[in-house]
């Protein structure tokens, strides 16, 4: 099975319950992994493939204009996205906001989410 990785991609999001998180857009850093068609690989096409630029793109005009109380839900929002979208069969993502405490480089979440009946690949190394 193929897959597409985003590693460390920094997006500026409203996420938050606390005050200070109210008012002003965080530092999010994403890392992404989610299957393609095998297809891409066999005839070399950008339709037969998801397209990590406009992954990119849409994440960032989202999450610019939306405030979520929690990073899981932030998190399920972008697993939905990659779904409908993107038509991703399954996602790995893991979400952290960065230096949000002191002593503390990232806080954040896992999510790994398969479409209906598709079951996800061992994790790579």
């Amino acid at each position: 099975m193929d897959f597409i990785f985003i590693e460390e991609l920094r997006v500026d999001a409203s996420v938050g319950i606390y005050p200070r998180e109210k008012v002003s857009a965080q530092t999010l850093e994403l890392n992404m992994t989610f299957g393609v068609p095998d297809a891409a690989a066999e005839r070399d096409e950008i339709n037969d493939t998801i397209d990590y630029a406009l992954v990119i793109e849409r994440i960032r005009e989202e999450l610019s204009r939306r405030h979520f109380n929690l990073i899981e839900t932030l998190g399920e929002f972008v697993v939905g996205l990659l779904f409908d979208e993107f038509k991703a069969p399954w996602v790995r993502l893991r979400i952290a906001k960065l230096g949000v405490m002191r002593g503390v480089r990232r806080v954040g979440v896992f999510i790994q989410r398969g479409r209906e009946g598709v079951t996800l690949p061992p994790t790579p190394i």
